[in-house]
């Protein structure tokens, strides 16, 4: 990967925690340690473990499937491409525990 990218990464991590911030919640850009299950892309208080991808084409289910291998916690990607909204994407079953949580 090219210091181009590496550079683009490490801004949408930090721009994503302080989308996170702004929205009340506390979160902070991971420290990046060879992928184990420590460091997440963002930390925060969520019980998530956060990818962030800030690119234009996204590989959905390769991104997703990084997040699942590298954390403990429920995982998610947090995707963004230039002129658009942040958007989640997470497993259904995920999906379908968290509305469970809620409706109970």
């Amino acid at each position: 990967m090219g210091k181009k990218s590496i550079s683009k990464g490490k801004r949408g991590e930090r721009e994503f925690a302080n989308y996170l911030k702004s929205k009340g919640i506390d979160a902070r850009r991971g420290q990046q340690h060879k992928g184990t299950s420590d460091s997440p892309d963002v930390i925060s208080e969520m019980p998530y473990h956060i990818e962030v991808k800030r690119v234009e084409a996204l590989r959905l289910y390769p991104s997703l499937e990084k997040a699942k291998e590298e954390g403990d916690k429920t995982p998610i990607v947090a995707h963004r491409k230039n002129n658009k909204d942040w958007v989640i994407i997470l497993y259904a079953d995920d999906f379908i525990d968290m509305v469970k949580q809620w409706i109970r």
